[in-house]
């Protein structure tokens, strides 16, 4: 999930808008660790193909879990207070036992009855905080009933436990050397880890207020080379349909180990766990920043179509939204980058022209 303070009120967009494509099984456990090969570009550079749905085994539907899941949270809208912690929690009980949201916790490795439990204690330690992306009671279980899409995606593979594990993993890939080759369409910082760095910035936001997205940037910039083709995809359909001023894409978190997650829940950020993000998966993607250019509509269209299609699940967390490559999302894009040649990941206009890795 996103680490940055989202006071707005998240629009309804991505929690409420069902997907309408069928979801996949839960995913088998991760084979051993294996050398990475090098990230290669799914298919020669063109003009940015249509979204199709992809190829799922037969599974819960999806969008009669979102359309579930919506209607649950017009329930809850009245007890978000401090004070409606246990009416909400009981308001939660007795709705996760309807059909179409006990097939999606049923499709999770723990099984329906330990997801239940481990959301209604979500609930009950439930704490406002400044850090989280969830800006009340209700918005906190709305992320955690979409981020279970995730679990029961990736539940079942294998985690990065500690830093060192993910430093470490060959399931990985470092970006910044294709960033310092001019490979990549998306955008990115890393965390400033020294005083005099935190100072600069610092400084630079008060100079050059809006030029970059207000974010801690990234602690490890590691993720699987799906991930890695997958943001390029959707940098290049934002690119397309924004126009040629539009801003760059940025990215605020990527892999994260369960050392981490832990270390962001003791702080007060809305960090689940289990997580995509620790096994990989999943990536945040700055969404507030772009309204100061008209173009985090444009962008939100873009992730959309790909949830409706079946290749990520999304969660608006307000400042940054929250995405997931489903298993078979992985299998296609797993499968094209390694069919494709050793070329770069850029076309010859460079980063940001038109085109994409497929679709």
């Amino acid at each position: 999930m996103a680490m940055n303070d989202h006071r707005g009120q998240p629009p309804a967009g991505a929690a409420t808008r069902p997907g309408s494509g069928p979801s996949a099984e839960p995913h088998r456990p991760a084979e051993p660790y294996r050398q990475a090969e090098p990230f290669r570009p799914a298919e020669p550079y063109g003009p940015a193909g249509p979204v199709h749905p992809a190829e799922l085994p037969a599974g819960p539907d999806l969008g009669a879990y979102r359309a579930a899941v919506a209607d649950l949270l017009l329930d809850i809208a009245g007890h978000t207070g401090p004070g409606d912690v246990a009416k909400a929690e009981q308001v939660l009980a007795e709705r996760i036992s309807g059909a179409e949201i006990t097939a999606v916790l049923s499709a999770t490795p723990e099984g329906s009855v330990a997801a239940g439990q481990r959301l209604l204690r979500e609930v009950r330690h439930y704490r406002p905080s400044t850090r989280s992306s969830a800006t009340d009671l209700a918005s906190h279980i709305r992320v955690h009933l979409f981020a279970l899409i995730d679990i029961m995606w990736w539940g079942h593979a294998r985690a990065f436990i500690t830093d060192a594990d993910l430093l470490g993993s060959a399931d990985l890939i470092d970006l910044e050397p294709l960033r310092r080759a001019g490979q990549l369409r998306f955008r990115y910082r890393r965390q400033a880890r020294s005083l005099p760095a935190r100072v600069a910035r610092a400084a630079d936001r008060r100079l050059r207020p809006g030029r970059v997205p207000h974010t801690a940037g990234l602690r490890f910039a590691r993720t699987r080379r799906e991930v890695a083709a997958l943001l390029d995809q959707v940098a290049a359909d934002f690119a397309a349909a924004a126009g040629p001023l539009a801003p760059p894409l940025w990215v605020t978190s990527l892999a994260r180990s369960i050392e981490q997650q832990r270390r962001l829940r003791a702080l007060g950020y809305t960090a689940s766990l289990p997580s995509a993000h620790c096994a990989g998966y999943a990536l945040d993607i700055e969404m507030t920043w772009l309204r100061q250019f008209g173009a985090r509509e444009v962008l939100a269209a873009v992730l959309l179509d790909r949830q409706r299609a079946g290749q990520v699940n999304v969660i608006d967390e307000g400042q940054a939204w929250h995405v997931c490559l489903s298993p078979a999302a992985v299998t296609g894009l797993s499968g094209s980058t390694r069919r494709a040649g050793t070329a770069g990941l850029t076309s010859a206009g460079g980063p940001g022209g038109a085109g994409g890795l497929g679709g």
